[in-house]
């Protein structure tokens, strides 16, 4: 088994990639327009998993996120979107506070230091879990309280 992508439908792509590129840090790695279909596919990886990811329509490119924008407006409620990406971070307290900073809300903070969720423009929960051992607990994230749902 090889794990290849997730996909996360998406309701407008230029929020979507501001979140995903250029808060969270993804990078884009291929786009595919269809006009017959009315959809546009982008595909994003971590940094650092660039090695991993192959370009042109390899039979086995992963681990990626396909965000998935249909031109056509739709609702996507109860789940039709998606639950839940999680990505290892090297400092989960530093990757909160530039999140943050850029002005997404942490809905469950790490307090623990080891585990901290936000959510995309679509709501879409983004699960982060600290790299190896958890760090010692530390304000403001140890106080903090949840907002919203993850």
């Amino acid at each position: 088994m090889h794990y290849l992508h997730t996909m996360v439908r998406v309701s407008d792509l230029d929020a979507s990639l501001g979140f995903y590129c250029n808060k969270l840090g993804l990078k884009e790695m291929r786009r595919t327009e269809n006009e017959a279909g009315r959809f546009t596919l982008v595909f994003l990886c971590a940094p650092g998993d660039e090695a991993h990811v192959r370009k042109g329509g390899s039979p086995m490119p992963g681990p990626m996120v396909e965000l998935t924008y249909n031109w056509d407006p739709e609702d996507y409620q109860g789940g039709r979107n998606f639950g839940h990406l999680a990505y290892a971070v090297d400092d989960i307290y530093a990757s909160c506070q530039r999140l943050m900073d850029g002005g997404v809300v942490i809905s469950r903070p790490p307090r623990d230091g080891r585990m901290a969720f936000i959510r995309s423009p679509d709501g879409i929960s983004v699960e982060l879990l600290q790299k190896g051992e958890p760090l010692a607990p530390a304000e403001p994230w140890a106080s903090m309280g949840n907002t919203g749902v993850w």
